[in-house]
């Protein structure tokens, strides 16, 4: 297949950053600590990936400080003092966090010792009014070994209980009122996270693809935002101790790889359209065709002056992409509900009822309603979907949430409707840096299962799902990023061009796959969320010097979309890698991708053919070339794999 018109000439030379991130935004990597078997990653002032004897204990704690809208402060930090010595480390700085309205100081010190203690203090003090809607520590409890695991509670008021982390995620609140916690990240190690300073309490941050239960200061059931008056101080401390052992160390070796019986059935990839981006889509249809998706899911919302037109133009551009069109439609009246919808159904049928499967939600569920707030009025959900099941018949009914999981476990639909279950999801809304966007993978599977929960039986879909946020559910908009750098919310993010963003969209459509999901839509086909460059209003570094070009997500998809409905084949991998195995043309086909920023080796257990290698040696010629996976193929009489940062592979077997 002929690459779009002005893909990049052969003399272009992409910098390893943007192949890798798509943003040459420099980043300073964290210094590893080191307290004798206790380490530690310094990354901005705060600690993540706290380790013993090699286990991760504790995945961050952070002293954060944010505005009256959740937007964090980046703290200028100066007077930074660092010692080391052979028994642990200790470490001091001052901090400001301000804008034009107002400021407050930090001092913090972070002491460590190879008994197996750290100490993280911060002690801060307001030198105007300042209005916060958080100020203090956040704790981040890492996945394994934790969720569905005891745990020790121990409340303010100083009473000891037993607990669990929740296995399913929980949609609000699962412990409040905390003192300290103490769980086993392996057998025979035991952490206690202490803090203290102020009441904590604990949210499950799968809600959002997060990989971790945060807790954090001051209870939500407090007032916010709050102001700190001009002088007044606060103090907070949380303290880890460890005791036991860790487990010895694995052998060093390649980590292996290997495929089994089948499992379940590939599901169906979709791309996402909003009709802004209907235009660029028709007019690189040649070459997105090639994709292959079985699904495109065509957003509709009246608020913003979408009418009949519109949606004959979505339909018109998914089947220019060889695929079925869904409707996803918001349905802005509240009394006047099942008039607007019959209406709506109405459209669709004098256009032939191209939709196969239509969504709806209320426009008031797009955004979000905190647990204890009250819900704002909204059309009653079962004559809701009882409406549009008779306005758009025999399309298929769905919906759920057009925001994100957080709102679907928090208002689930009735159990009578819709017939599929869906909602989408951003890998950037707590945090914009490329280790939260990928850990963030971990949490796929309690969503997939939590979602089958809800659905009670029911299919469910996912998406379109992308890194960056195409809606704000907690805010005015997503984030806009005319510099081309890392930030959360964004709406065009940087990574999605480059090998994380590709290694990352195999991982997601991998880990539904494994989940059970009927279907998997990720973000677009042009545009903020699309596959190939096309000219727009903020930066594409490279590609729109080149003038063009494939991004390497086009090719992951293409190759991803080959194995729909095909039988999904068990496969066991490292915690760095994420894979797919189907059979599918009569051969076993394995996808995977490194999701690390540092090279890896893999062994492949089992009769390997053949094999093509997406890393940053072959970004430039892969963005010219819609059939480089192809073109990257070769023989291999072994299934031993050297994978670069974020690097793709594709497992042909004989």
């Amino acid at each position: 297949m002929n690459a779009p018109a002005g893909t990049p000439s052969p003399a272009s030379a992409p910098s390893l950053a943007i192949r890798l991130f798509g943003t040459d935004e420099p980043v300073t990597p964290p210094r590893r600590l080191v307290a004798g078997r206790l380490t530690a990653e310094l990354d901005g002032g705060n600690l993540r990936h706290i380790r013993y004897g090699g286990i991760e204990i504790i995945r961050a704690v952070s002293f954060i400080v944010r505005d009256r809208n959740w937007g964090t402060y980046n703290p200028q930090i100066s007077d930074f003092a660092l010692e080391e010595t052979e028994r642990g480390f200790r470490i001091a700085y001052d901090a400001v966090a301000a804008d034009s309205e107002q400021r407050l100081a930090c001092r913090a010190t972070i002491e460590a010792s190879a008994d197996g203690w750290l100490r993280f203090s911060g002690a801060a003090r307001a030198e105007t009014d300042f209005c916060t809607n958080r100020t203090g520590f956040v704790v981040l409890h890492a996945l394994e070994n934790v969720a569905g695991h005891p745990v020790t509670i121990e409340h303010t008021d100083g009473r000891v209980v037993e607990g669990t982390f929740p296995a399913l995620i929980d949609p609000v609140q699962p412990m409040m009122d905390l003192r300290a916690l103490t769980h086993a990240p392996a057998p025979g190690l035991k952490v206690t996270c202490r803090m203290e300073g102020d009441a904590f309490e604990m949210e499950d941050q799968r809600n959002w693809t997060d990989a971790s239960f945060k807790t954090y200061v001051r209870p939500l059931a407090r007032p916010w935002p709050y102001t700190i008056a001009a002088g007044e101080r606060l103090a907070q401390t949380v303290t880890l101790q460890v005791t036991g052992s860790a487990p010895a160390a694995a052998a060093a070796g390649p980590a292996r790889i290997a495929t089994g019986a089948a499992e379940g059935t590939v599901p169906r990839l979709g791309l996402g359209l909003d009709p802004d981006d209907c235009a660029a889509t028709q007019a690189h249809s040649a070459a997105l065709a090639g994709v292959g998706a079985g699904i495109v899911t065509c957003h509709y919302d009246p608020r913003r002056g979408h009418d009949g037109e519109t949606l004959r133009q979505l339909a018109e551009t998914a089947r220019g992409l060889g695929a079925e069109p869904w409707l996803e439609a918001v349905i802005a009246s509240v009394g006047d509900y099942a008039a607007e919808i019959a209406a709506l159904g109405r459209t669709v049928a004098a256009l032939g009822s191209p939709f196969a499967t239509v969504l709806v939600s209320p426009a008031a569920d797009l955004k979000c309603t905190l647990p204890g707030s009250p819900w704002p009025p909204a059309p009653p959900p079962a004559a809701f979907f009882a409406a549009a099941r008779a306005a758009f018949a025999p399309a298929r009914p769905g919906g759920g949430m057009f925001s994100y999981f957080t709102e679907l476990n928090r208002k689930r639909p009735p159990a009578e409707a819709p017939d599929l279950v869906s909602y989408t999801t951003t890998a950037t809304l707590h945090a914009g840096d490329d280790h939260s966007i990928l850990e963030g993978l971990e949490s796929l599977p309690a969503m997939a299962a939590s979602t089958r929960a809800i659905a009670g039986g029911r299919p469910f879909s996912v998406g379109p799902g992308a890194i960056g946020m195409r809606a704000n559910p907690y805010g005015a908009a997503p984030m806009p990023n005319p510099h081309n750098i890392r930030q959360a919310m964004n709406r065009n993010d940087p990574r999605h061009r480059g090998l994380l963003g590709a290694a990352w969209a195999l991982g997601f459509f991998a880990r539904f796959a494994a989940g059970g999901a009927e279907s998997v839509v990720l973000g677009g086909a042009t545009g903020p969320f699309g596959l190939l460059h096309t000219p727009q209003d903020w930066p594409q570094p490279w590609f729109d010097e080149a003038g063009g070009g494939f991004f390497p997500m086009f090719h992951v998809l293409k190759g991803l979309a080959a194995l729909q409905g095909a039988p999904r084949l068990a496969v066991s991998v490292p915690d760095f890698i994420e894979a797919i195995a189907a059979e599918a043309g009569g051969r076993r086909v394995l996808w995977l991708a490194n999701r690390r920023g540092s090279p890896a080796q893999v062994a492949i257990e089992g009769p390997v053919a053949d094999v093509a290698v997406l890393d940053d040696a072959a970004f430039a010629a892969a963005a010219r070339d819609a059939g480089a996976i192809e073109t990257l193929t070769q023989p291999r009489s072994h299934g031993t794999l050297a994978l670069g940062p974020y690097a793709i592979a594709r497992v042909r077997f004989s």
